[in-house]
């Protein structure tokens, strides 16, 4: 019988909630902790991320539009916290974790009833709304950034700074330097689009790229995420024009891909921002433009703010104005040198550490005061 601690994980069953959670369940296996997993269906997709640690599902849902949609998620909502009050009971975990999204709400809540030990971890630079409603009784509220949106300042005495985890291969690129890029030599981009990849970055980037030079398209390198019906499309545009692309549905090793990259194109989900940084790698960051508390813009606004990204408005995203940055970076790749070094100098890259000492610390009695 295995008598090590249990340390529980409450995960949103998004890849931008998982990723921290698996970089700090394989810190905790290493410090001997037994580790489970409670999420919702969404969140079991992701199950091969947890080697060693047992999954659990639970009912979660969100208060959909009109009264429906609220009936809806308010049964699931309730059926998921019975169903975690009667997990946590019989697991009896040391401390249960969250991560933020919705199906994190039942396992910290229902261990929060029950007195146990809970840790909330937010990866934004604004406090989501499943963070929010537990902070108030959480123990512990880790950051990912020191200056986070809607927080209460009652909580925020509560609060620890680790930063946002990322995964052991991206942590290690802190240590890598910038890849060399000559006056003329290939410049290789990375163009990730979240978990389906943008639509936007297979109409924009194409367009641009076709405008430079001829001399300057030689010198492209791209690695791109597509959605599958724009794959065959952006594929030939570039096959046309003389640019060598690597296209893709899916990237299955970003570390690898990160290494080798000058630039990063992408979305600024909070996990992609803490992976670039971590890596050193300047980004032009297109936020997601449909999140009412403009998120994705304030996470990569913490980038930018530092020197080591651009922020460019999914409006403001066009072809012109793209081609203006890239000639730029082209003509000057210092430019580029100099923003991944302060994209670096903001990466975390011992944030599953941290937030794994703050779980130790709470799990053995030291953190009482």
């Amino acid at each position: 019988m295995n008598n090590a601690k249990l340390i529980l994980l409450s995960c949103g069953g998004t890849g931008g909630h998982m990723t921290p959670a698996q970089a700090l369940g394989h810190d905790l296996l290493s410090r001997g902790f037994r580790v489970e997993v409670i999420t919702d269906k969404r969140g079991l997709k992701y199950a091969s991320m947890f080697e060693g640690m047992k999954m659990h599902e639970v009912k979660a849902g969100t208060l959909g539009a009109g009264l429906l949609g609220k009936l809806k998620g308010a049964f699931a909502l309730g059926a998921g916290l019975l169903q975690a009050g009667a997990l946590i009971k019989s697991l009896k975990p040391e401390v249960v974790i969250g991560f933020g999204g919705y199906p994190s709400v039942p396992g910290v809540y229902a261990a929060q009833r029950q007195k146990i030990k809970t840790i909330i971890h937010e990866q934004n630079a604004i406090i989501g709304k499943a963070n929010g409603f537990l902070a108030t009784k959480a123990d512990r509220i880790a950051l990912s950034l020191p200056l986070i949106a809607g927080l209460d300042e009652v909580d925020r005495v509560r609060s620890v700074l680790t930063g946002n985890p990322v995964r052991p291969d991206i942590a290690a690129l802190y240590t890598q330097p910038y890849p060399s890029l000559e006056q003329d030599g290939t410049m290789r981009i990375l163009v990730m689009g979240g978990s389906l990849g943008a639509r936007v970055f297979s109409q924009v980037l194409p367009e641009a790229l076709i405008k430079l030079s001829s001399a300057y398209r030689s010198r492209l390198h791209i690695v791109q995420q597509c959605r599958e019906e724009d794959l065959e499309t952006t594929r030939k545009i570039y096959g046309e024009n003389g640019i060598k692309a690597d296209l893709s549905i899916f990237i299955d090793d970003v570390a690898q891909e990160l290494e080798h990259a000058h630039l990063v194109i992408g979305r600024s989900g909070a996990s992609t921002v803490a992976e670039v940084a971590t890596a050193g790698r300047p980004a032009i960051f297109v936020p997601y433009p449909h999140h009412k508390d403009n998120q994705q813009k304030v996470n990569a606004e913490a980038l930018a703010d530092s020197g080591g990204a651009w922020v460019m408005t999914e409006a403001g995203f066009t072809a012109e104005a793209l081609l203006v940055r890239l000639e730029t970076f082209l003509q000057n790749p210092q430019v580029l040198f100099k923003a991944a070094e302060k994209a670096r100098a903001c990466g975390k890259p011992d944030a599953a550490r941290k937030l794994g000492n703050l779980v130790t610390a709470l799990a053995s009695g030291w953190d009482n005061e």
